[in-house]
């Protein structure tokens, strides 16, 4: 016995198998965020970037860089897999809405690489 109707069969409404995926995402994001912010505040708060020079100085740590680029890849997913949750319930034109979720990966993309590049141009610059 089939729960699904035929128009709704032929439309392709129903499941589309992504919405475990989609809450596991955002939790291990969620997770993830909680100790990169943590190291971030502590890193702000302890005095190391108090000017460009220091903040160029500590970025270009292996370390440090590579739990920067961890916290931008983490608070991106993040972000767009929440927004995209307000959309979907919130917004009910389905152009504003495929436009909506396309901008908002759009610009998070671009960010996040935009930021990605910082980080190793700083990196590899003090190399």
């Amino acid at each position: 016995m089939k729960m699904q109707s035929d128009l709704g069969r032929v439309r392709g409404l129903g499941s589309a198998k992504s919405g475990s995926s989609h809450w596991w995402t955002q939790r291990v994001t969620a997770v993830a965020n909680l100790p990169l912010g943590i190291w971030f505040i502590i890193s702000i708060l302890s005095g190391h970037t108090a000017d460009y020079d220091a903040v160029r100085d500590w970025l270009s740590s292996y370390f440090h860089s590579t739990m920067m680029i961890l916290m931008i890849i983490s608070v991106s997913v993040h972000f767009t897999h929440g927004l995209q949750v307000v959309v979907e319930d919130y917004v009910h034109n389905r152009k504003a809405e495929i436009i909506s979720l396309f901008l908002i990966k759009a610009v998070a993309a671009f960010l996040s690489v935009a930021a990605i590049v910082s980080v190793l141009r700083i990196v590899f610059a003090g190399a």
